[in-house]
């Protein structure tokens, strides 16, 4: 099959969640013998080209900034790529029999939803998430929330079939009226399913993601030193880079705990994986979560992980409490610290519960079960329409 996706970012020129997911699905339906494109921005020095395996990588935007300084995404540039792609799909989109896309940043989707009854290739969504009424007013302020919640309505009035990766945001896309069938996709983890005995922790929290508002990267700092009054051992490293990173650095100097916590910013896969596998608990303090791949990710070397409950948080989905890590009420240092403080005290026990937990559920988690979802999909709608 001749199968286009459709996002503005390309990993690793970027990092993030959706970008691994798209380049992960790429290369795999590659390698299945299907024509793949990559529609995206460029990302990359001018004269040089995006790469994936197997896969033909077409820009349609130049290159240009994502976020804003406070970290959220740039309507200037969604509205641009959205254009690029619809002058791509209005004089290619009929040599395509799927056009994949992520709903966000919507343009792009309502440029394929435009085409789609011109070009009629099967047009299929992936909606990492469903913004509510409150947070697209928080995000945006009221006007402009209204008007995000406008164009999301819209979108979710396009024909399509639909997938997303979580409970919450398939009620969310039911309950929005989405016009077509959604189906969750649990599985995103692209590692070894093989079971590995989990490693003697050291008194170590781990954060590893993007330092924007939504993750609460900030949040960690004053949690250990609340940790410390009853864990003086205990030590911090938190992963990624952002908006916030200059926030995280400053409580670390404000509540002298330079010695304590550190900011290394991004580093290797390899790297993260074994400060992961070394660590006693990987938090993640996020409000919004579409997913939570890094509560996998710890999990498939024994690791616990803690997150916090909130309405837009799928994160949460992934926690057995007391089995594979606990769900602090909030992001508040007493609450993150307790939250900590009881992984901690289930030592190797709760660790090979981690261990086991990710074993029952390898398969259905997995990148591999998620792609042949997808593609089981394409061929069965390929067919009803021809």
């Amino acid at each position: 099959m001749r199968i286009c996706l459709v996002y503005d970012c390309l990993f690793p020129y970027t990092v993030g969640g959706a970008e691994r997911w798209y380049r992960n699905l790429g290369e795999h339906l590659a390698a299945d013998g299907h024509d793949v494109t990559y529609i995206t921005m460029r990302q990359w020095e001018r004269g040089r080209r995006g790469e994936v395996p197997g896969v033909s990588v077409v820009t349609v935007a130049p290159r240009m900034a994502l976020y804003t300084r406070s970290g959220r995404r740039r309507v200037s540039q969604a509205i641009v790529f959205g254009l690029g792609v619809l002058w791509h799909l209005l004089r290619r989109g009929r040599r395509y029999d799927v056009v994949h896309t992520a709903s966000f940043p919507y343009f792009s989707l309502l440029a394929a939803g435009a085409v789609q009854p011109l070009a009629r290739f099967q047009l299929v969504v992936d909606w990492h998430e469903v913004w509510s009424s409150s947070y697209w007013n928080e995000y945006l302020g009221r006007v402009g929330g209204r008007i995000g919640l406008a164009v999301q309505a819209l979108c979710l009035r396009i024909p399509q079939r639909a997938f997303c990766f979580s409970r919450l945001h398939a009620r969310r896309l039911r309950e929005g009226g989405l016009r077509g069938e959604v189906a969750v996709l649990e599985g995103e983890y692209a590692g070894s399913l093989d079971a590995r005995e989990p490693l003697p922790a050291e008194p170590v929290v781990v954060f590893a993601g993007r330092h924007i508002p939504d993750k609460r990267a900030p949040a960690i700092v004053p949690a250990v030193a609340v940790l410390r009054r009853t864990q003086p051992a205990a030590r911090c490293v938190i992963f990624g880079d952002g908006p916030e990173r200059e926030r995280v650095q400053r409580l670390v100097h404000d509540l002298g705990l330079g010695g304590v916590v550190s900011v290394p910013g991004f580093v290797s896969a390899p790297e993260v994986e074994r400060a992961l596998r070394a660590a006693a608990c990987m938090v993640l303090p996020s409000r919004r979560e579409g997913y939570g791949m890094v509560v996998v990710e710890a999990a498939s070397v024994g690791t616990p992980s803690v997150v916090v409950r909130d309405a837009d948080n799928a994160a949460t989905e992934l926690i057995e409490e007391g089995v594979n890590g606990f769900v602090a009420p909030s992001a508040s240092p007493e609450d993150l610290a307790a939250a900590i403080a009881q992984v901690m005290a289930g030592g190797m026990e709760l660790r090979r519960s981690t261990a086991a937990w990710f074993t029952a559920h390898a398969r259905r988690l997995s990148l591999a079960s998620s792609v042949e979802h997808v593609s089981q999909v394409y061929s069965a709608d390929s067919r009803e329409r021809f």
